[in-house]
């Protein structure tokens, strides 16, 4: 080793130092070529300022950071161009005598290697960009379905659905309707409503959509960038929430660029973006959020790859090199083993898609939260109380058994637990739980009016209504509200009633309306939840007994409406 690196050769860097410090007319280029970068820096530093203070860098991102990225190349490479040109009479015959003709050359070498890592630092620029502007297209298709699926936005306007489509009933009635109903149903504008809308016993949607215009993809683009140059616009007039005018280009950043605003509007769940809403800063902190990418990591790659050609173009010796730097680059590597560890986890997670930010995840160790930021260092995972924050190096996150509450199937089940007294009809019982359950499914919602279940049919429809969404992607089938007896416990018949709700947080919500529902059925029908002791009787028992029969025919006719569920079948069934 010692050998080798004694042997060590730099090539032709050596040499044209020693051309540096013995020509003096090698110093003056190389001084012209140094100055002209320092300006070039200079001028594009404030160049970029006041770019960013240009509408068309917030309405049009990508093209701006192409040209952007594109112009500093142009100026570089007009930099070399210029010291060719005039280093041009340095080379000529008549000066040959006067000038060192192998400084001359070798200064050329300097220019034509700068040439090639301006132009691989351009194409290290530019990558991100482009990869950056196809996962944004991907997103934006992503949107346009879900604005097909949810029949426009809320801040359409002009009923642009039903100018880029239109529905068509299917030639025949579907099963769950009579041909007669469905005849009368077309024959109305609310009844083609309805019917548009309607699903069947199955969750299938009938009929289908015809397209009204040739691009329908392009129709709602040119619709999203209207509503976004109305968005801009109230920020820059100071018509929006803080009353005053907005500057483009503000450090922290107080208007979203296009592509921010399109990812507010999804974490919205597609709502308005009232101009002004958030905070000064909130579009600058949501992108410092955003976890480094394996894409990001291509430039570096590039211009290392350009750095190391140019290196061997200059006549180093590479196998040289390596082994010299061999020894320095395995103590590194062992210096930072953790780190490289929990980068290389967070490129599988990423890759396979484990987990994402916003999955409501459980630990080995039974913390429950949601996953906060991805980094490849460590994960940030938040009690969904907000009551604390773990920090977890990645690494731990790869070989750690995990619980997922959200990935593939989104709904879990809300489970009420309640004892009735023995004096009661365990059956007619389950059929109040099955009414409660009922009344659960269609009573309660978010704060949007979305249904917190999870059902078939989303009750909207019957209303005449879009669905507000509660029965989109059901994978599996789900039979509810589900009521068990579970057993015969010292002082109650015990019960369970199961709902399945649209998130794990939704759950809580959930049952505590149930139990309110349930409070109320129960004092109605005089259901009884006994005291947790033991009770002797000493005639009492006959008194309740002719009580509880008083309402033996109201609780008939709740088995009769509603039946008891699955009640009476097996687990197997």
């Amino acid at each position: 080793m010692v050998e080798e690196l004694s042997e060590f050769s730099a090539g032709e860097f050596q040499t044209f130092t020693e051309l540096f410090l013995a020509d003096t007319t090698l110093q003056i280029l190389v001084a012209i070529l140094g100055g002209g970068l320092l300006f070039i820096a200079i001028i594009y530093h404030h160049f970029g300022k006041l770019w960013d203070r240009q509408e068309f860098s917030y309405t049009k991102p990508h093209v701006s950071g192409v040209v952007r990225s594109a112009l500093l190349g142009l100026f570089l490479i007009g930099l070399v161009t210029v010291c060719n040109a005039l280093i041009q009479p340095e080379i000529s015959p008549q000066s040959m005598a006067v000038a060192n003709p192998d400084a001359i050359s070798k200064f050329v070498k300097v220019l034509n290697t700068i040439n090639i890592l301006v132009v691989a630092f351009t194409v290290a620029k530019l990558m991100p960009i482009v990869l950056n502007k196809a996962e944004k297209t991907k997103l934006e298709k992503e949107d346009f379905e879900k604005w097909k699926e949810m029949k426009g936005f809320a801040d359409d306007e002009d009923n642009l659905f039903y100018k880029i489509f239109k529905w068509i009933p299917p030639k025949t009635h579907p099963e769950d309707m009579t041909k007669e109903e469905f005849e009368k149903n077309l024959q109305t504008k609310d009844g083609i409503n309805f019917l548009e809308n309607y699903r069947t016993s199955k969750g299938v949607t009938i009929g289908s959509y015809e397209k009204l215009v040739e691009y329908p993809f392009g129709e709602w683009k040119k619709a999203e960038r209207k509503k976004y140059q109305k968005y801009l616009n109230n920020c820059l007039s100071g018509n929006n929430e803080t009353g005053r005018k907005l500057a483009l280009g503000a450090k922290p950043q107080e208007i979203y660029p296009i592509d921010t605003w399109r990812e507010e509007k999804r974490l919205r769940g597609y709502d308005p973006i009232i101009p002004a809403a958030k905070p000064a800063g909130h579009a600058e902190l949501q992108q410092e959020l955003v976890p480094k990418t394996a894409k990001q990591i291509l430039p570096v790659g590039i211009i290392v790859a350009s750095v190391i050609g140019v290196v061997g173009w200059w006549g180093v010796d590479l196998f040289v090199l390596a082994t010299a730097t061999g020894g320095l680059a395995l103590g590194v590597g062992l210096a930072l083993k953790e780190t490289l560890e929990n980068y290389f986890a967070y490129i599988l997670i990423r890759k396979d898609k484990v987990f994402v930010e916003g999955d409501r995840i459980q630990l080995a160790s039974g913390y429950n939260g949601i996953v906060h930021r991805i980094t490849p260092r460590v994960t940030y995972i938040r009690h969904a109380l907000n009551e604390s924050l773990a920090i977890i190096p990645t690494r731990q996150l790869v070989t750690a058994e995990i619980i997922n509450y959200t990935k593939e199937i989104e709904f879990v089940p809300a489970i009420v637990d309640v004892g009735v007294s023995y004096l009661n009809d365990p059956k007619q019982v389950a059929s109040i739980l099955v009414k409660i359950g009922k009344r659960a499914l269609i009573e309660v919602k978010d704060s949007k009016g979305n249904h917190v279940s999870v059902q078939k049919r989303c009750p909207y429809l019957d209303q005449n209504k879009p669905s507000c969404g509660c029965d989109k992607n059901i994978h599996v089938d789900i039979e509810q509200p589900t009521v068990r007896f579970n057993k015969f416990n010292d002082s109650s018949l015990d019960f369970s009633i199961w709902v399945y709700v649209r998130s794990y947080g939704a759950q809580f919500k959930m049952k505590s309306t149930m139990r309110l529902i349930m409070y109320e059925e129960f004092k109605k029908y005089d259901i009884r939840i006994p005291w947790p002791i033991r009770t002797v009787y000493q005639g009492d028992e006959k008194r309740e007994e002719k009580e509880i029969a008083e309402r033996e025919t109201n609780r008939k006719q709740v088995v009769d409406e509603f039946g008891i569920g699955d009640l009476s079948r097996g687990e197997g069934d």
